[in-house]
């Protein structure tokens, strides 16, 4: 396997500078904070301690600077504050705060180093650690590869350690005592002959003192709030209807829009024609937008998507691919030397068993076809352009990025803009997009000094997504007993990254990890071992969907590792252990086999089908129990087993777990986005379904702790769905899913 070698962090650090000539310089910089963007727009009274606690006479607010989805990440990293700040969450104001560099993401890039995740040596953290520093760079705002808790977990106990060490400090200076003599409690500093001041009667007073360069955090034994679930501060709100999503925005005046871009995906649009839009209801004026499309504005949305249904317009072909099948063409044209992308494991000698081997090489190939993220909320962006400024509403996952494509489509100056980030009716990775956001300040520019609301129809926003990839998966494998002894993994797909990147006028340096992800970084222990990547040319533009490369590659090898055992007459959860030497895999497979009771006889008609994947460094098994009816086939019950290293709040990880089984389920089931003429043939939910409560499963959920590290749970819970479906089909049929959707080959009840 690829390895960085053993070397210490000392020599890893000044051979890195010798290389670049500016590594150390670099971890220097790292060191030095971004400024507080919390002290640009104090109240009078106001406090800002960190960039992430505020204080004034009202009360305190915490700054949670992660897209709140439906993941509960509003209420997780608040509470990390809360605990070291010793004030319960569901007291202070929470606040997603303004897009700003000092709110980076660290943790967003640990994935891409050379070291799968049971690899939890010195050399291999030091890699993870030192992603940091680009990240930091960067200064990206980012909610996405289940990397906010990982990333806040230290950074904001530290922010509320550091906020509550301030107001003791203020404390001690207001009674003139001994700071070792208070304590706090409940939004309190305590004397110790049981006086008590508010936090918020002494934030004038900590604003002055010198915040301390370091603090300690509480134990796990001490915790009061972490550890144990935690009630979500946007429930309330979301079930009485209280909660501003995007499309929930209201400005005085405000217009109402929608646009029409060319359904050849990536191509331009000559003319258009409004004669028959322009005096319609409502209409209030027809924009052009820029030079793909037009953009209706009118009273209320319904009569911009009325008249929009009425420009005619001509548009130009695309020069991407025409159908499904050229796609798919693409993908395995690309299996060769020319387009290889990366090989991050190489073990042993792969091509000499095979070639032993002979005839006796099992060989097997895969599809997984794009799909759309389909969010439950429509894209949508309200902005205002008014005398030099801009106001942006939107929920977005990406605010900084937000920013600063608003500054470059409105001419604008970064520090004249606004960005107001919302609640999102789900992102999955399609509000890391900026297109409905440039969209939006286009109009804007257009109708100055007007407020104006961008709202997609679902129809615009299911053909002009940007897409999980396409995909094809080629393997070769040798067993021997009810071993397996060599195993080859060829994987070919466009590239998610160089997709996105591009689209943010940013060039992929390098390989795209993402294309192999959830392939070579297994923990299974095969003696010849082989992975690698090709990456198809850029087409149609592709980007993250929920588990990102995972989704797909997950299906792929955990329906090949089931094939093997099949071959070798092995049971497929015996045949996993005796690959996995790395304890907390062992683990979540031996606890997800106990759940299901793997080994009983099964009901007849019944199967159940396994698949183990690690994904985001938590490794997650899942067993599908199925029934086969005279009318389909039945999804009865999921069992799943993740080991999240340290779990923070339970009950939220048991619902991101619920959530993306039937998010992967989906998928597996019958999500599929096709091309005809250049164009996307799906445009709604009648043929681009979703999967509906009568077809959902009853989930069984268990989490595991092995304290390693804490890890994100937003997505591993998607890859080990459809695989452990496939596998459960197959088990009750004894036909073999190897394309994506299954609904092409059978039935779901």
């Amino acid at each position: 396997m690829s390895t960085l070698g053993k070397i210490t962090r000392r020599t890893f650090v000044i051979g890195s500078t010798a290389i670049t000539g500016g590594v150390l310089f670099g971890v220097y910089k790292y060191k030095q904070p971004y400024p507080n963007p919390l002290e640009k727009n104090l109240a009078q009274g106001e406090t800002a301690l960190t960039p992430y606690v505020l204080i004034n006479a009202n009360g305190v607010t915490i700054i949670a600077p992660r897209a709140e989805m439906g993941q509960g990440v509003k209420t997780t990293l608040a509470a990390l504050v809360a605990e070291e700040l010793d004030i319960d969450v569901q007291n202070v104001r929470i606040e997603h705060g303004v897009p700003s560099n000092a709110y980076y993401n660290a943790a967003v890039l640990e994935e891409g180093v050379p070291f799968p995740p049971q690899d939890t040596s010195s050399t291999a953290q030091m890699a993870r650690d030192f992603m940091h520093v680009p990240a930091k760079f960067f200064g990206v705002q980012v909610t996405g590869g289940s990397s906010s808790t990982v990333d806040a977990f230290e950074k904001m106990r530290m922010a509320g350690a550091t906020a509550r060490e301030a107001l003791l400090l203020a404390a001690s200076a207001k009674l003139n005592v001994a700071k070792n003599t208070l304590s706090t409690d409940n939004g309190e500093v305590i004397s110790k002959d049981g006086q008590r001041i508010a936090y918020t009667e002494l934030a004038s007073l900590a604003a002055s003192v010198e915040l301390p360069d370091d603090v300690k955090l509480k134990p796990k034994s001490e915790w009061k709030q972490l550890g144990r679930p935690i009630p979500r501060v946007d429930m309330v709100e979301k079930c009485t209807g209280t909660a501003t999503f995007g499309i929930d925005v209201l400005q005085k005046d405000m217009l109402y829009a929608t646009i029409k871009v060319n359904p050849h995906l990536g191509a331009k649009c000559h003319a258009f024609d409004t004669n028959n839009a322009a005096n319609m209801k409502g209409v209030k004026a027809i924009l052009p937008l820029a030079d793909v499309g037009a953009a209706v504005v009118a009273t209320n949305t319904w009569y911009a998507f009325k008249a929009a249904e009425k420009i005619d317009f001509d548009w130009a072909k695309t020069q991407y691919a025409q159908s499904t099948d050229e796609l798919f063409e693409s993908a395995i044209a690309a299996f060769n030397e020319e387009h290889q992308d990366s090989q991050n494991r190489d073990d042993g000698d792969v091509d000499a068993v095979i070639g032993a081997a002979g005839d006796a090489t099992i060989h097997r190939e895969y599809r997984a076809p794009l799909l759309a993220h389909a969010t439950m909320e429509p894209m949508n962006a309200t902005a205002i352009m008014k005398d030099g400024q801009l106001d942006v509403w939107v929920g977005t996952q990406m605010p900084t990025y937000a920013l600063s494509e608003a500054a470059r489509v409105s001419g604008i100056e970064a520090q004249n803009i606004r960005i107001h980030t919302t609640y999102l009716g789900g992102g999955f990775g399609r509000r890391l997009e900026m297109d409905f956001i440039v969209y939006a300040v286009m109009v804007a520019k257009q109708l100055e000094g007007t407020p104006v609301k961008v709202t997609w129809s679902r129809e615009e926003d299911m053909t002009h997504d940007s897409y999980r990839p396409f995909a094809v998966a080629r393997f070769e494998g040798v067993t021997q007993g009810k071993n397996i002894t060599a195993l080859d993994v060829k994987v070919s797909s466009p590239s998610v990254m160089e997709s996105q990147m591009g689209r943010l006028g940013v060039s992929l340096p390098g390989p795209d990890s993402t294309i192999v992800q959830a392939l070579w970084d297994q923990a299974y222990t095969i003696e010849n071992y082989r992975v690698t990547g090709y990456r198809v040319p850029m087409g149609i533009p592709v980007s993250s969907w929920r588990s990102v490369g995972a989704s797909q590659n997950g299906f792929f090898n955990e329906s090949m590792i089931d094939e093997l055992a099949i071959e070798a007459n092995a049971d497929p959860i015996e045949m996993r252990l005796s690959l996995i030497t790395h304890q907390p895999t062992r683990n979540v497979l031996e606890a997800v086999a106990n759940m299901a009771n793997w080994g009983s006889d099964v009901a007849e008609n019944h199967g159940l089908g396994v698949a183990l994947v690690t994904s985001f460094g938590v490794p997650v098994a899942e067993i599908v129990e199925v029934v086969n009816t005279p009318r389909g086939i039945k999804i009865l019950n999921v069992y799943v087993a993740a080991d999240v290293g340290l779990a923070i709040d339970s009950r939220n990880i048991e619902a991101q777990l619920i959530s993306a089984v039937n998010f992967g389920l989906a998928g597996a089931m019958m999500g599929e986005i096709t091309l005809l003429d250049g164009k996307v043939q799906q445009t709604n939910f009648h043929n681009y379904d979703a999967i509906r409560m009568h077809q959902a499963p009853v989930i069984h959920t268990k989490i595991l702790e092995n304290g390693e590290r804490i890890r994100g749970i937003g997505e591993p819970g998607t890859p080990p769905a459809a695989p452990a479906l496939a596998n459960a089909i197959f088990a009750a049929t004894g036909l073999r899913m190897r394309e994506m959707p299954f609904n092409k080959h059978i039935q779901f009840v």
